[in-house]
């Protein structure tokens, strides 16, 4: 009913900036929150940071000042924007949304499939 496809992941020395993109289709009434997520090896899936419909976001701590999470509600898209990235931002990164589909009035939780990024000299 809805699906989510990021794109933007790859390798990049530390320092340096990637920036993700998540887009989402399907048959969408309208998507409150959208979020980013990681996983790194061995680690538990962690928030990265969250915008809802209206533009309030949130971010983890450890990416504060860093990381810039954005949508475009016309287009149901996300991006993150990510600088002076580290070694430990290494990981899967994976888009997130609460949508609500045509037809229902539920919100559905909905999960990319993932993009790899790689901070690494």
């Amino acid at each position: 009913q809805v699906q989510l496809v990021e794109s933007g992941g790859g390798l990049v020395q530390p320092g340096g900036s990637l920036r993700l993109s998540c887009a989402a289709s399907g048959s969408i009434f309208r998507i409150y929150v959208m979020g980013w997520y990681r996983q790194a090896p061995g680690k538990q899936r962690e928030l990265v940071a969250t915008i809802t419909s209206v533009g309030s976001t949130n971010y983890a701590d450890s990416v504060k000042g860093r990381f810039t999470i954005s949508r475009d509600n016309s287009k149901n898209n996300a991006y993150l924007q990510m600088n002076n990235l580290k070694p430990e931002d290494t990981a899967v990164y994976y888009c997130n949304a609460e949508a609500r589909v045509v037809g229902s009035l539920k919100y559905l939780e909905v999960w990319g499939q993932g993009t790899l990024v790689t901070v690494s000299s």
